[in-house]
């Protein structure tokens, strides 16, 4: 069973190495503009796996003005390895989104490694209430795409599967927030997590945990055992939107 992403442990020196030699040159075109960089996502996790994992790395800013979009795009080291996935934001877009990805954000606040500059996220609070519309709308969604997805498919159980499988990318993160909208920290272990969620919000935990089971399995479950799996999902997914959207938060 995989760990989880919640869990934060340090960058091994050699991405850390890396990843400062990587932003130096982008760094020098940002000069007195440059605020902060930050690691964030799976590089601080200890499942992370360089060969199939890129790094993600933050770059905070006072201004990106198209010129300096353009400076920057002209220094972008190349083919660097491990490959980088750089996200640039003024500090203004960071304040001002805080409700419109409040989860986002919430984790990048929860999990980050600053590798130079100022503290950006140092006493930065997200709305409650943000958390819980943004939990809500991905919870909505995803139940829309599962059930066309089921119509779709026609009972074909490799599609069935793949869209088990895709609803399952995200789940940890909003899994986690619904914790945190509890007052709890997410236990280690996505599977814990799950379990967690589902006893805080009285729902079936072996029907919450079909998708992330299924992602990270091997098997290619025969239709009628996909097709029961799909089913309890959905069964736990709809009662778990409809605690979701009566929470009250302050």
């Amino acid at each position: 069973m995989p760990t989880s992403a919640d869990v934060r442990v340090e960058p091994a020196p050699e991405i850390l190495i890396a990843a400062r030699h990587w932003l130096e040159p982008l760094r020098g075109t940002l000069d007195s503009e440059f605020i902060a960089a930050y690691l964030t996502g799976s590089v601080l996790t200890d499942h992370f796996d360089a060969r199939h994992s890129r790094v993600n790395i933050l770059i905070v800013a006072r201004t990106l003005d198209l010129d300096r979009l353009e400076a920057l795009a002209a220094v972008m080291p190349p083919g660097a390895k491990p490959g980088f996935e750089p996200l640039l934001v003024t500090r203004a877009q960071v304040e001002r989104s805080l409700d419109v990805f409040p989860i986002e954000w919430f984790d990048i606040i929860e999990r980050r490694f600053r590798l130079e500059g100022d503290d950006v996220f140092a006493g930065i609070e997200i709305p409650r209430q943000a958390l819980r519309m943004q939990c809500e709308h991905e919870l909505r969604a995803k139940h829309l795409r599962l059930r066309q997805a089921f119509v779709v498919a026609h009972g074909r159980a490799d599609q069935l599967a793949a869209a088990l499988r895709l609803t399952a990318s995200g789940l940890a993160v909003l899994f986690r927030t619904l914790l945190r909208l509890r007052g709890e920290t997410a236990p280690v272990g996505a599977p814990h997590t799950i379990e967690r969620v589902a006893e805080l919000y009285g729902l079936d935990s072996a029907g919450l945990l079909g998708p992330h089971l299924l992602r990270y399995s091997n098997r290619k479950p025969k239709l009628p055992e996909i097709q029961a799996t799909y089913r309890k999902f959905l069964v736990e997914l709809d009662r778990l939107i409809a605690a979701v959207d009566e929470m009250r938060v302050s």
